[in-house]
């Protein structure tokens, strides 16, 4: 906060009055016609052209892990974890030596999906207790080819309620 009588000029302005100035080449993409004279002192800016962003899309992920056996008891406890973490995991299955994790992820492309879902075991093993398994299986659909599979019958078995659950 400054202090100074009201309507003084700020300190070391020496009694100059502010002005506005145009904005130029850029700033809308067209010229400020604010200004009767063009004081410019270089050549003009070049207008990046705006990036096409493409927009994200729904993506339903499989993901299937195996490793050594494990107690299940533990495999439960990391998967409950994983699953309160994120809570964006529609399903789990696990038996002591394997499991599979269902869910939707939100995203550009099948690319950055994928990318996703096969960071998502190995970044949060340690956080959520996961077994030291490693991915076996990755399948990535989009939302309609996900809900054409289910409609013709053939598409993944209907998920058990929200949670973590045995096979």
């Amino acid at each position: 906060m400054r202090r100074a009588r009201p309507g003084a000029p700020p300190r070391g302005t020496g009694g100059r009055a502010l002005t506005s100035v145009g904005a130029g080449v850029g700033f809308d993409g067209r010229r400020s016609t604010d200004r009767g004279d063009d004081r410019t002192t270089g050549p003009e800016p070049t207008v990046a052209k705006e990036e096409q962003r493409t927009p994200s899309r729904l993506w339903h992920i499989t993901l299937s892990v195996s490793g050594t056996a494990i107690p299940l008891k533990e495999v439960r406890r990391g998967l409950e974890q994983l699953a309160h973490d994120h809570p964006f995991l529609l399903t789990s299955r696990y038996a002591n030596d394997h499991a599979e994790i269902r869910y939707w992820e939100e995203a550009r492309d099948l690319h950055d999906a994928a990318a996703v879902a096969l960071r998502l075991w190995g970044e949060h093993r340690s956080t959520a207790g996961l077994p030291p398994w490693e991915i076996v299986g990755l399948e990535v659909i989009d939302r309609e080819t996900y809900h054409q599979r289910v409609a013709e019958g053939y598409g993944p078995p209907p998920a058990a309620p929200v949670g973590v659950h045995p096979y």
